[in-house]
Order: C-alpha cells, then sequence, then structure tokens
C-alpha cells in the first residue's frame, strides 16, 4: 500500500510537534482506504456523522458553510498532507462541508483509529491538538484578511500563505496554476469575482505576480510579502 498520505502527514505534524519513533510507527500502521476523487466532489456533507478522517495525498480541497439562500463562503482551503477533520475526536456531526478543489487522492481512516492513536500515544495526542490549534490560528487570520484588509491585500495574503503552507511538507511551491478560480477566491475573500480578476490584474502591473488564463506563479515572493504586511508567525511551523 502507497503510504505517501501518512508520510505527507508526519511531515506536516513534525513541522510543529515533537514526535518519536514510536509514534511514527503507530502512524505508518494506521489502515486507510486509498481514494480518488474529482474536482467538485463531495468528501463531507454537513450533519454526517463524525465516522471518519480524511488525510489528503494530493490535490486540493476546501472547507465550506451554505446560508439558507445558498450563499457560500469558503472557509478553509486544504493542501497536501493535511488531515482533513482532526476535530471529529471530539463531535458526533461534521458542522461543515468538505470538498476537493482539484482532482485528489485521500487516504480515509477511521475516526476510532485516531482516537486510539490519541489515547495511547500522548506525542501524537499534542501533535493532532496543535494541529487543530493551528488551523483555528488560520482562521483567524482569514477573518482579519477579509474584516480590515483591503482586496488587493487580502489576494496577496492568501498567495503568500499558500506558498508557505506547501513550503512547509515540501510538496511544491505555487509556480504553476492556482487552483482556485476567481469565483471560488470571491467566495473565499468576501469579494466579487470582477474584483478579484482587477486585484490580480493590480499584483500582476506590481511585478508580484505573473498570470496566464487561470496559471498565477509568483514572480517577486518580497515584493508580495511586503504588499500583504505578511508573517508567517501565524503558521506555526518552527514550534517543535
Amino acid at each position: 500500500m502507497n503510504r505517501r498520505g501518512l508520510d505527507l502527514m508526519k511531515c506536516k505534524l513534525l513541522s510543529h510537534s515533537p514526535l518519536e519513533v514510536d509514534d511514527l510507527a503507530a502512524i505508518d500502521a494506521l489502515h486507510y482506504e486509498q481514494r480518488r476523487l474529482e474536482a467538485g466532489s463531495y468528501i463531507l456533507r454537513e450533519g454526517d456523522p463524525s465516522k471518519i478522517c480524511p488525510v489528503l495525498f494530493s490535490g486540493f480541497a476546501f472547507r465550506h458553510k451554505i446560508t439558507a439562500n445558498g450563499g457560500r463562503q469558503i472557509v478553509a482551503v486544504k493542501m497536501p498532507g493535511d488531515a482533513l477533520d482532526f476535530q471529529s475526536i471530539f463531535v458526533r456531526h461534521a458542522d461543515h462541508c468538505l470538498q476537493a478543489l482539484t482532482q485528489i487522492e485521500i487516504a480515509t481512516v477511521r475516526i476510532e483509529d485516531i482516537e486510539r492513536l490519541f489515547v495511547d500515544y500522548p506525542n501524537i495526542a499534542r501533535a493532532i491538538v496543535v494541529d487543530i490549534v493551528i488551523e483555528a490560528s488560520i482562521g483567524r487570520e482569514w477573518l482579519l484578511n477579509i474584516g480590515r484588509r483591503n482586496g488587493f491585500t487580502r489576494i496577496a495574503h492568501l498567495l503568500c500563505e499558500i506558498h508557505f503552507r506547501l513550503a512547509i511538507t515540501g510538496t511544491g511551491l505555487l509556480a504553476d496554476k492556482l487552483p482556485l478560480t476567481q469565483e471560488q477566491l470571491a467566495d473565499l475573500l468576501g469579494l466579487s469575482p470582477v474584483h478579484v480578476n482587477r486585484c490580480l490584474k493590480a499584483l500582476e502591473l506590481r511585478g508580484a505576480i505573473v498570470r496566464q488564463g487561470r496559471s498565477v506563479r509568483i514572480r517577486d515572493l518580497g515584493a508580495l510579502r511586503s504588499i500583504a504586511e505578511f508573517t508567517d508567525l501565524y503558521l506555526h511551523s518552527d514550534d517543535s
């Protein structure tokens, strides 16, 4: 069985928490089912019972909430190595939807197996809690982004975040295609698609990015960080 997904999860956990050889071996021993899903496929729907904890092998996924009138807010973007629903250890039902942003591969681990690790391995338990705390930290930064930064700065900040989060697991940098459409960026950043397009054009004129269709490449990371006033402190990648 291909263990790459769990290797990426270990890398992600090790980026912020110390784990011993026995801890890593216990993660390696987890049984999972490997699945491939097309873009747009649902992984979890709001209200589903908390029975699985998917781990992302490849591609991008996103968490979102939907209002009664059908409006959507994207509240998290998930990347290779991310466990998509550690919170299911503590709650009985999903309070959000998880959906594939691109074609993805996931490792579906039973929640009871994650719970067993949580009880039997204190280092893993701490790492899972820290991972949940970091996700909450990212959520706070997104709230600040939407509430207090202008559209131009919001997009620059998101691009910086994606760059640095991908670097944590060594799964690549934002050098090819931004996985989010302008409509999805609008749902994430609280902007209209037209405003998103204008902001991307402005970032390109400033020399921070290069665009061709949906493809986005960071041309000048220093310039992008300066525009975003970006610090990666909230990602806590050096706290181990």
